[in-house]
């Protein structure tokens, strides 16, 4: 794990970010509430990790394919690079103590604990505005904070599918398809990172920081908006998949991935009779009237499957491309990386944690911010902090070491 093509090396000194200066804590765990303060950290904001002794994070814990490094995950890793910890357990008056004092001078605060978690502990947000009325809390939960939903777990599969979204995958006799990737959570974080910096923004103006909350499930219902409001003003509107090759319920032929020699292509919005010309495929002529994209929508599928079966992906490109036609390749995840489009981009960057006494650094390649502020490249080398690895620095600095237990 300790190169890629396109990865940025490590740099001691990373250019200052927009959110420079911004103190960020992190109560979160998993993925969407860490990915949210990663990203804020991303932007140059100081993020201190807040884990509870001898446990952390449990995604320290939750390994992405198996891939563990140094003792941690791999999530955890790419997650969380770029961050101080600092242990402190909640429930103990000494480590309250301590980490009420931070969220006094703090700028941000990011949590994603189930509801009520927070309110029995006192660092709930209406807990938190007297002590720092400039305090920004960003709060992200699975399914918002009333409703039958409310106590379900907040985990990524599970909010996909009360959102309706693995029926929008697949064809017409498959069970439902869930997208193969964290996007509940991913979207989660987005959204919150943006919440976050639109208060910042908010507070230079007036002085005084806010609340800002968003769910998993929130986001899912955001990212099916056509969907969703298509539904709400004709009832009527309802998902119809198509055949084994379309890739969206409501878009006609020939949208849709296909078959090659050696890969696939993929079509998107284009008129029918004009592929069929361009590839050679003399029985799309038929085809002029758009409604019939619709109504003979897997018919066009699987004609063009069958013809494109007949040569390399790269045949129908230099066909296509020349044209103005919407297509494109569908690679695969080592021909994307492989690919000189990828390293354009530059998307890759290492990371490197601390070694502990008389052992190695940790490396690792992972993706930068997909931001470009100013025409620079967001890229971090700090890797994830080791559990507490802050702690005492953080106590002197802030001045603010926890007070002695009480006897027994």
């Amino acid at each position: 794990m300790t190169g890629a093509v396109g990865a940025e090396p490590p740099t001691a000194t990373p250019a200052p970010g927009p959110l420079d200066g911004m103190l960020v804590l992190d109560f979160s765990q998993f993925l969407a509430g860490p990915v949210a303060a990663m990203r804020l950290g991303d932007l140059g904001a100081r993020v201190i990790k807040i884990e509870r002794p001898d446990v952390g994070d449990l995604g320290r814990t939750l390994a992405f394919g198996g891939i563990v490094a140094d003792g941690d995950t791999l999530s955890f890793h790419i997650m969380n690079r770029n961050k101080e910890s600092l242990a402190a357990d909640l429930k103990d008056a000494r480590g309250l103590a301590l980490v009420r004092a931070l969220v006094a001078r703090a700028d941000v605060l990011i949590q994603n604990f189930r509801p009520g978690v927070m309110e029995r502990i006192g660092l709930d947000y209406p807990s938190l505005r007297g002590l720092n009325p400039r305090l920004v809390y960003g709060s992200v939960t699975g399914f918002g904070d009333t409703g039958p939903w409310r106590d379900r777990p907040g985990q990524d599969l599970l909010a996909q599918s009360i959102s309706g979204l693995p029926w929008l995958n697949g064809q017409h006799d498959q069970g439902p398809v869930p997208v193969g990737l964290s996007v509940a959570d991913l979207l989660a974080s987005v959204h919150l990172a943006h919440g976050v910096t639109a208060l910042l923004l908010r507070r230079e103006r007036t002085g005084l920081g806010g609340l800002v909350e968003t769910s998993l499930l929130e986001g899912m219902l955001d990212l099916q908006f056509e969907l969703l409001s298509a539904h709400l003003t004709d009832p009527q509107v309802t998902v119809r998949r198509g055949g084994p090759h379309g890739a969206n319920a409501f878009l006609s032929a020939p949208y849709g991935t296909y078959p090659t020699s050696d890969g696939y292509l993929a079509l998107a919005m284009n008129p029918v009779p004009r592929i069929g010309e361009l590839i050679g495929l003399a029985a799309l002529a038929r085809f002029t009237d758009p409604q019939t994209w619709w109504s003979h929508r897997v018919e066009i599928e699987g004609l063009l499957a069958t013809h494109l079966a007949t040569e390399p992906t790269q045949h129908w490109l230099d066909r296509l491309d020349p044209a103005g036609v919407w297509c494109a390749p569908v690679l695969t995840l080592p021909e994307l990386v492989r690919h000189e489009g990828f390293t354009a981009l530059r998307m890759a960057q290492q990371t490197q944690r601390a070694p502990l006494a008389g052992g190695d650094p940790v490396r690792l390649t992972t993706t930068r911010s997909p931001l470009r502020i100013d025409g620079q490249l967001l890229t971090r080398p700090a890797g994830s902090p080791r559990l507490g690895e802050h702690t005492t620095a953080i106590e002197a600095e802030f001045g603010v070491a926890a007070p002695p237990a009480r006897s027994a």
